[in-house]
Protein backbone atom coordinates (compact mmCIF):
# COMPACT_ATOMS: atom_id res chain seq x y z
CA UNK A 1 0.00 0.00 0.00
CA UNK A 2 3.07 2.58 1.02
CA UNK A 3 4.60 1.78 -2.40
CA UNK A 4 0.85 2.32 -3.95
CA UNK A 5 0.92 6.29 -2.37
CA UNK A 6 4.30 6.60 -3.20
CA UNK A 7 3.72 5.87 -6.57
CA UNK A 8 0.69 8.17 -6.60
CA UNK A 9 2.41 11.32 -5.54
CA UNK A 10 4.76 11.13 -8.15
CA UNK A 11 2.09 10.72 -10.72
CA UNK A 12 0.89 14.87 -9.24
CA UNK A 13 3.72 16.26 -10.73
CA UNK A 14 2.28 15.19 -14.34
CA UNK A 15 0.28 17.89 -16.11
CA UNK A 16 -3.59 18.71 -14.50
CA UNK A 17 -4.64 17.81 -18.07
CA UNK A 18 -3.10 14.31 -18.06
CA UNK A 19 -4.12 13.92 -14.33
CA UNK A 20 -7.60 14.45 -15.20
CA UNK A 21 -7.79 12.37 -18.26
CA UNK A 22 -6.58 9.11 -16.03
CA UNK A 23 -8.73 9.53 -13.07
CA UNK A 24 -12.13 7.85 -13.58
CA UNK A 25 -9.98 4.99 -14.98
CA UNK A 26 -7.76 4.90 -12.61
CA UNK A 27 -10.52 5.56 -9.86
CA UNK A 28 -12.44 2.41 -11.34
CA UNK A 29 -8.96 0.48 -10.94
CA UNK A 30 -9.05 0.88 -7.60
CA UNK A 31 -12.12 -0.16 -7.01
CA UNK A 32 -11.86 -3.57 -8.68
CA UNK A 33 -10.23 -4.77 -6.00
CA UNK A 34 -11.48 -8.68 -5.31
CA UNK A 35 -12.81 -8.13 -1.41
CA UNK A 36 -10.85 -11.08 0.06
CA UNK A 37 -8.46 -8.67 -0.25
CA UNK A 38 -9.99 -5.15 0.37
CA UNK A 39 -11.43 -6.57 3.84
CA UNK A 40 -8.36 -8.97 4.62
CA UNK A 41 -7.92 -8.04 8.30
CA UNK A 42 -5.21 -5.25 8.87
CA UNK A 43 -4.16 -6.05 12.41
CA UNK A 44 -3.92 -9.22 14.25
CA UNK A 45 -7.04 -8.11 16.52
CA UNK A 46 -8.98 -8.29 13.16
CA UNK A 47 -8.75 -12.07 12.96
CA UNK A 48 -12.34 -13.66 13.90
CA UNK A 49 -12.79 -16.20 15.86
CA UNK A 50 -9.42 -17.78 16.50
CA UNK A 51 -9.26 -16.01 20.38
CA UNK A 52 -6.21 -18.54 21.19
CA UNK A 53 -4.06 -18.00 18.40
CA UNK A 54 -4.51 -13.98 18.56
CA UNK A 55 -3.58 -13.71 21.94
CA UNK A 56 -0.40 -16.18 21.86
CA UNK A 57 0.33 -13.81 18.80
CA UNK A 58 -0.10 -10.84 20.98
CA UNK A 59 1.96 -11.65 23.65
CA UNK A 60 4.90 -12.28 21.25
CA UNK A 61 4.48 -9.37 19.20
CA UNK A 62 4.72 -6.91 22.61
CA UNK A 63 8.09 -9.40 23.61
CA UNK A 64 9.73 -9.46 20.28
CA UNK A 65 10.00 -13.51 20.56
CA UNK A 66 8.46 -14.79 17.99
CA UNK A 67 8.92 -18.81 17.33
CA UNK A 68 8.60 -20.28 14.33
CA UNK A 69 4.93 -21.18 13.48
CA UNK A 70 3.04 -23.99 11.81
CA UNK A 71 -0.62 -22.78 10.90
CA UNK A 72 -2.90 -25.34 10.01
CA UNK A 73 -6.83 -26.09 9.49
CA UNK A 74 -9.09 -25.96 6.74
CA UNK A 75 -9.04 -23.22 3.83
CA UNK A 76 -10.66 -19.60 4.27
CA UNK A 77 -9.96 -19.83 8.23
CA UNK A 78 -7.43 -17.13 8.52
CA UNK A 79 -4.27 -18.64 8.44
CA UNK A 80 -2.37 -16.59 5.96
CA UNK A 81 -4.60 -13.26 6.78
CA UNK A 82 -3.26 -14.04 10.71
CA UNK A 83 0.16 -13.79 9.60
CA UNK A 84 0.64 -11.51 7.11
CA UNK A 85 -0.91 -8.93 9.67
CA UNK A 86 1.01 -9.65 12.47
CA UNK A 87 4.32 -8.68 10.12
CA UNK A 88 2.82 -5.29 9.21
CA UNK A 89 2.34 -4.91 12.44
CA UNK A 90 6.08 -5.86 13.51
CA UNK A 91 7.93 -4.27 10.63
CA UNK A 92 5.10 -1.78 9.38
CA UNK A 93 4.77 -0.34 5.78
CA UNK A 94 8.45 0.20 5.18
CA UNK A 95 9.81 -2.30 6.22
CA UNK A 96 7.38 -5.27 5.32
CA UNK A 97 8.55 -5.98 2.03
CA UNK A 98 12.36 -5.85 3.12
CA UNK A 99 11.90 -8.15 5.90
CA UNK A 100 8.55 -11.32 4.54
CA UNK A 101 9.43 -13.51 2.10
CA UNK A 102 6.18 -15.00 0.92
CA UNK A 103 6.11 -18.07 -1.22
CA UNK A 104 3.52 -20.29 -2.16
CA UNK A 105 4.61 -23.81 -1.85
CA UNK A 106 2.35 -25.77 -3.70
CA UNK A 107 3.78 -23.80 -7.19
CA UNK A 108 7.26 -23.81 -5.81
CA UNK A 109 7.63 -26.53 -3.88
CA UNK A 110 10.82 -28.35 -4.90
CA UNK A 111 14.31 -28.74 -3.05
CA UNK A 112 15.82 -26.19 -5.35
CA UNK A 113 13.67 -23.02 -4.35
CA UNK A 114 14.96 -24.08 -0.58
CA UNK A 115 18.04 -23.60 -1.79
CA UNK A 116 17.82 -20.70 -3.39
CA UNK A 117 15.28 -18.33 -2.66
CA UNK A 118 14.70 -19.70 1.03
CA UNK A 119 18.68 -19.51 1.78
CA UNK A 120 19.37 -16.45 0.12
CA UNK A 121 16.93 -14.39 1.66
CA UNK A 122 17.64 -16.37 5.09
CA UNK A 123 21.53 -14.99 4.92
CA UNK A 124 20.40 -11.79 4.79
CA UNK A 125 21.17 -9.56 8.43
CA UNK A 126 18.73 -7.28 9.24
CA UNK A 127 18.97 -4.45 11.97
CA UNK A 128 16.64 -4.04 15.16
CA UNK A 129 15.09 -0.11 14.34
CA UNK A 130 12.34 1.06 11.73
CA UNK A 131 13.15 3.82 9.69
CA UNK A 132 10.51 5.76 12.27
CA UNK A 133 12.79 4.76 14.95
CA UNK A 134 10.29 2.73 16.26
CA UNK A 135 11.89 -0.83 17.45
CA UNK A 136 11.65 -4.10 15.35
CA UNK A 137 12.44 -7.36 15.81
CA UNK A 138 16.25 -7.96 13.73
CA UNK A 139 14.99 -11.50 11.95
CA UNK A 140 12.45 -11.53 8.82
CA UNK A 141 10.03 -13.73 8.27
CA UNK A 142 9.37 -16.51 5.56
CA UNK A 143 5.90 -17.16 5.22
CA UNK A 144 5.72 -20.53 3.24
CA UNK A 145 1.93 -21.16 1.54
CA UNK A 146 0.56 -24.45 1.39
CA UNK A 147 3.44 -26.21 2.83
CA UNK A 148 1.94 -29.56 2.98
CA UNK A 149 2.42 -29.11 -0.87
CA UNK A 150 6.32 -29.39 -0.21
CA UNK A 151 8.27 -32.11 -1.89
CA UNK A 152 9.80 -34.50 0.79
CA UNK A 153 13.32 -33.48 -0.17
CA UNK A 154 12.23 -29.60 -0.10
CA UNK A 155 11.03 -30.23 3.81
CA UNK A 156 14.51 -31.86 4.69
CA UNK A 157 16.19 -29.58 2.83
CA UNK A 158 13.83 -26.59 5.15
CA UNK A 159 14.97 -28.29 8.39
CA UNK A 160 18.31 -27.60 7.95
CA UNK A 161 17.84 -24.21 7.08
CA UNK A 162 15.52 -23.45 10.07
CA UNK A 163 18.33 -24.68 12.12
CA UNK A 164 21.24 -22.48 10.91
CA UNK A 165 19.46 -19.32 10.15
CA UNK A 166 17.29 -19.50 13.62
CA UNK A 167 19.11 -15.78 14.69
CA UNK A 168 18.07 -14.05 11.85
CA UNK A 169 14.96 -16.15 10.44
CA UNK A 170 11.63 -16.89 11.68
CA UNK A 171 9.53 -19.44 9.35
CA UNK A 172 6.16 -19.66 9.26
CA UNK A 173 4.37 -22.81 7.87
CA UNK A 174 0.50 -22.59 6.70
CA UNK A 175 -1.07 -25.70 5.26
CA UNK A 176 -4.36 -27.68 5.33
CA UNK A 177 -2.92 -31.15 6.81
CA UNK A 178 -0.42 -31.24 9.27
CA UNK A 179 0.20 -34.85 8.50
CA UNK A 180 1.61 -34.17 5.51
CA UNK A 181 4.80 -32.11 7.05
CA UNK A 182 7.70 -34.66 8.16
CA UNK A 183 7.75 -34.96 12.06
CA UNK A 184 11.24 -32.61 12.27
CA UNK A 185 9.68 -29.54 11.02
CA UNK A 186 6.27 -29.96 12.88
CA UNK A 187 8.65 -29.92 16.17
CA UNK A 188 10.32 -27.11 15.46
CA UNK A 189 7.22 -24.64 15.21
CA UNK A 190 4.26 -23.54 17.62
CA UNK A 191 1.53 -25.21 16.37
CA UNK A 192 -1.45 -23.74 15.86
CA UNK A 193 -5.11 -24.88 14.51
CA UNK A 194 -7.13 -23.18 12.95
CA UNK A 195 -10.38 -23.64 13.04
CA UNK A 196 -13.84 -23.26 10.87
CA UNK A 197 -15.90 -20.16 11.40
CA UNK A 198 -18.87 -20.70 13.37
CA UNK A 199 -21.88 -19.54 11.30
CA UNK A 200 -22.26 -16.60 13.60
CA UNK A 201 -19.11 -15.30 13.19
CA UNK A 202 -18.89 -15.34 9.28
CA UNK A 203 -23.04 -13.43 9.02
CA UNK A 204 -21.71 -10.86 10.87
CA UNK A 205 -18.40 -10.29 8.70
CA UNK A 206 -21.02 -11.24 5.59
CA UNK A 207 -23.37 -8.58 6.39
CA UNK A 208 -20.56 -5.83 7.65
CA UNK A 209 -19.48 -6.15 4.06
CA UNK A 210 -22.91 -5.73 2.47
CA UNK A 211 -23.53 -2.66 4.26
CA UNK A 212 -20.24 -1.17 3.55
CA UNK A 213 -20.59 -1.91 -0.50
CA UNK A 214 -24.30 -0.77 -0.14
CA UNK A 215 -25.78 -4.33 -1.58
CA UNK A 216 -29.48 -4.92 -1.61
CA UNK A 217 -29.96 -8.62 -0.15
CA UNK A 218 -32.42 -11.11 1.13
CA UNK A 219 -32.21 -12.91 5.00
CA UNK A 220 -32.30 -16.19 3.12
CA UNK A 221 -29.60 -15.10 0.96
CA UNK A 222 -26.85 -14.75 3.43
CA UNK A 223 -28.41 -17.72 5.09
CA UNK A 224 -27.59 -20.01 2.58
CA UNK A 225 -24.12 -18.34 1.69
CA UNK A 226 -22.86 -19.21 5.24
CA UNK A 227 -24.49 -22.73 4.52
CA UNK A 228 -22.56 -23.43 0.93
CA UNK A 229 -19.02 -21.86 2.50
CA UNK A 230 -19.01 -24.28 5.37
CA UNK A 231 -16.86 -22.37 7.24
CA UNK A 232 -14.43 -20.84 4.94
CA UNK A 233 -14.72 -17.05 4.69
CA UNK A 234 -13.04 -16.56 2.06
CA UNK A 235 -15.62 -18.45 -0.37
CA UNK A 236 -18.18 -16.50 1.20
CA UNK A 237 -16.90 -13.24 0.91
CA UNK A 238 -15.71 -14.69 -3.16
CA UNK A 239 -19.28 -16.10 -3.68
CA UNK A 240 -20.69 -13.04 -2.36
CA UNK A 241 -19.01 -10.58 -5.18
CA UNK A 242 -20.00 -12.82 -7.65
CA UNK A 243 -23.29 -11.94 -6.68
CA UNK A 244 -23.07 -8.73 -6.02
CA UNK A 245 -21.82 -7.93 -9.48
CA UNK A 246 -24.77 -10.76 -11.17
CA UNK A 247 -27.53 -8.52 -9.16
CA UNK A 248 -26.16 -4.91 -9.96
CA UNK A 249 -29.57 -3.52 -9.46
CA UNK A 250 -31.61 -6.03 -7.81
CA UNK A 251 -31.77 -7.71 -4.53
CA UNK A 252 -29.09 -10.80 -3.92
CA UNK A 253 -31.56 -13.79 -3.21
CA UNK A 254 -30.46 -18.04 -2.34
CA UNK A 255 -31.47 -18.04 -5.71
CA UNK A 256 -28.41 -15.93 -7.28
CA UNK A 257 -26.12 -17.52 -4.36
CA UNK A 258 -26.88 -20.91 -5.40
CA UNK A 259 -26.39 -20.13 -9.13
CA UNK A 260 -22.97 -18.77 -8.54
CA UNK A 261 -22.21 -21.57 -6.24
CA UNK A 262 -22.04 -23.97 -8.40
CA UNK A 263 -24.38 -26.57 -6.26
CA UNK A 264 -26.80 -28.68 -7.80
CA UNK A 265 -30.41 -28.15 -6.88
CA UNK A 266 -32.08 -29.51 -4.05
CA UNK A 267 -34.82 -31.11 -5.65
CA UNK A 268 -32.45 -32.96 -8.57
CA UNK A 269 -30.55 -34.86 -5.94
CA UNK A 270 -33.74 -35.64 -4.22
CA UNK A 271 -35.31 -36.98 -6.87
CA UNK A 272 -32.23 -38.96 -7.53
CA UNK A 273 -32.16 -40.24 -4.35
CA UNK A 274 -35.65 -41.67 -4.58
CA UNK A 275 -34.50 -43.12 -7.52
CA UNK A 276 -31.87 -45.05 -5.94
CA UNK A 277 -33.98 -46.02 -3.09
CA UNK A 278 -37.61 -47.01 -5.17
CA UNK A 279 -37.11 -46.36 -8.92
CA UNK A 280 -35.65 -48.21 -12.05
CA UNK A 281 -32.48 -48.22 -13.13
CA UNK A 282 -33.36 -46.96 -16.83
CA UNK A 283 -34.69 -43.96 -14.90
CA UNK A 284 -31.78 -43.66 -13.09
CA UNK A 285 -29.80 -43.84 -15.87
CA UNK A 286 -31.55 -40.61 -17.28
CA UNK A 287 -31.36 -38.94 -14.48
CA UNK A 288 -27.87 -39.06 -14.30
CA UNK A 289 -27.18 -38.62 -17.89
CA UNK A 290 -28.74 -35.09 -17.20
CA UNK A 291 -26.33 -34.58 -14.78
CA UNK A 292 -23.52 -34.92 -17.17
CA UNK A 293 -25.66 -33.37 -19.43
CA UNK A 294 -25.38 -30.06 -16.95
CA UNK A 295 -21.60 -30.34 -16.58
CA UNK A 296 -22.22 -31.39 -12.48
CA UNK A 297 -19.17 -32.87 -11.15
CA UNK A 298 -19.09 -36.61 -9.73
CA UNK A 299 -17.71 -35.53 -6.77
CA UNK A 300 -20.28 -32.14 -5.86
CA UNK A 301 -22.91 -35.32 -6.80
CA UNK A 302 -21.68 -37.61 -4.07
CA UNK A 303 -21.35 -34.67 -1.42
CA UNK A 304 -24.48 -33.25 -2.13
CA UNK A 305 -26.18 -37.08 -1.93
CA UNK A 306 -24.37 -37.63 1.31
CA UNK A 307 -26.02 -34.35 2.59
CA UNK A 308 -29.12 -35.67 1.61
CA UNK A 309 -28.86 -39.13 2.97
CA UNK A 310 -28.34 -37.78 6.75
CA UNK A 311 -31.22 -35.87 6.17
CA UNK A 312 -33.77 -38.25 5.41
CA UNK A 313 -36.36 -39.94 7.79
CA UNK A 314 -34.66 -43.24 7.30
CA UNK A 315 -33.00 -45.10 10.30
CA UNK A 316 -29.24 -44.70 11.16
CA UNK A 317 -28.72 -47.93 10.73
CA UNK A 318 -29.84 -47.45 7.02
CA UNK A 319 -28.13 -44.53 6.95
CA UNK A 320 -24.69 -45.60 8.11
CA UNK A 321 -25.47 -48.91 5.64
CA UNK A 322 -25.67 -46.23 2.46
CA UNK A 323 -22.67 -43.74 3.65
CA UNK A 324 -20.41 -46.22 4.30
CA UNK A 325 -20.72 -47.70 0.88
CA UNK A 326 -20.56 -44.26 -0.56
CA UNK A 327 -17.37 -43.59 0.93
CA UNK A 328 -16.11 -46.77 -0.62
CA UNK A 329 -17.29 -45.30 -3.94
CA UNK A 330 -15.70 -41.94 -3.32
CA UNK A 331 -12.38 -44.01 -2.77
CA UNK A 332 -12.80 -45.49 -6.21
CA UNK A 333 -13.84 -42.40 -7.73
CA UNK A 334 -10.15 -40.86 -6.75
CA UNK A 335 -8.52 -44.68 -7.74
CA UNK A 336 -9.85 -44.36 -11.31
CA UNK A 337 -8.90 -40.61 -11.32
CA UNK A 338 -5.32 -41.54 -10.17
CA UNK A 339 -4.98 -44.47 -12.75
CA UNK A 340 -6.56 -42.76 -15.70
CA UNK A 341 -9.37 -44.78 -16.32
CA UNK A 342 -11.57 -43.12 -18.71
CA UNK A 343 -14.97 -44.36 -16.96
CA UNK A 344 -16.84 -41.44 -17.07
CA UNK A 345 -20.40 -42.76 -16.41
CA UNK A 346 -21.46 -41.44 -12.75
CA UNK A 347 -23.59 -44.01 -12.06
CA UNK A 348 -20.96 -46.32 -11.76
CA UNK A 349 -19.15 -44.01 -9.46
CA UNK A 350 -22.45 -43.78 -7.10
CA UNK A 351 -22.94 -47.51 -7.42
CA UNK A 352 -19.47 -49.20 -7.60
CA UNK A 353 -19.04 -49.94 -3.78
CA UNK A 354 -22.04 -52.23 -4.57
CA UNK A 355 -20.31 -54.02 -7.07
CA UNK A 356 -16.86 -54.28 -5.57
CA UNK A 357 -15.49 -57.60 -4.69
CA UNK A 358 -15.14 -56.18 -0.61
CA UNK A 359 -19.31 -56.26 -0.66
CA UNK A 360 -19.09 -59.81 -1.79
CA UNK A 361 -17.07 -60.89 0.93
CA UNK A 362 -14.22 -61.89 -1.01
CA UNK A 363 -10.29 -61.32 -1.27
CA UNK A 364 -8.68 -58.19 -0.92
CA UNK A 365 -10.18 -56.53 -4.07
CA UNK A 366 -8.16 -53.71 -6.52
CA UNK A 367 -9.60 -50.28 -6.48
CA UNK A 368 -10.98 -50.31 -9.69
CA UNK A 369 -13.06 -53.43 -9.64
CA UNK A 370 -16.52 -53.33 -11.21
CA UNK A 371 -19.42 -54.95 -13.02
CA UNK A 372 -22.20 -54.02 -15.25
CA UNK A 373 -24.48 -51.07 -13.91
CA UNK A 374 -27.29 -52.99 -14.38
CA UNK A 375 -26.24 -55.83 -12.62
CA UNK A 376 -25.22 -53.40 -9.60
CA UNK A 377 -28.43 -51.34 -9.47
CA UNK A 378 -30.11 -54.57 -8.49
CA UNK A 379 -27.65 -55.77 -6.22
CA UNK A 380 -27.83 -52.05 -4.29
CA UNK A 381 -31.66 -52.42 -4.54
CA UNK A 382 -31.82 -55.63 -3.01
CA UNK A 383 -29.12 -54.33 0.32
CA UNK A 384 -31.24 -50.82 0.69
CA UNK A 385 -34.75 -53.24 1.38
CA UNK A 386 -32.42 -55.79 3.30
CA UNK A 387 -32.45 -52.97 5.95
CA UNK A 388 -35.94 -51.07 6.04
Amino acid sequence: MQAFLKGATVQTSRPQKDKAAAGPSAEKKAKAVPWVEKYRPKCVDEVAFQEEVVAVLKKSLEGADLPNLLFYGPPGTGKTSTILAAARELYGPELYRQRVLELNASDERGIQVIREKVKNFAHLTVSGTRPDGKSCPPFKIIILDEADSMTAPAQAALRRTMEKESRTTRFCLICNYISRIIEPLTSRCSKFRFKPLANQIQEERLLEICEKENLKYTKESITTLVHLSEGDLRKAITFLQSAARLSTDKKITDHVIVEIAGVIPSKMIDNLLQLCLKGTFEKLEVAVRNMVDEGYAATQILTQLHDSILEQDISDKQKSAITEKMAVSFKTYIYRTLYSLNKKKIYIYIYIPYAHQSFFHQSQPRPYTYTHPKMVYTFFHAKVQRYH
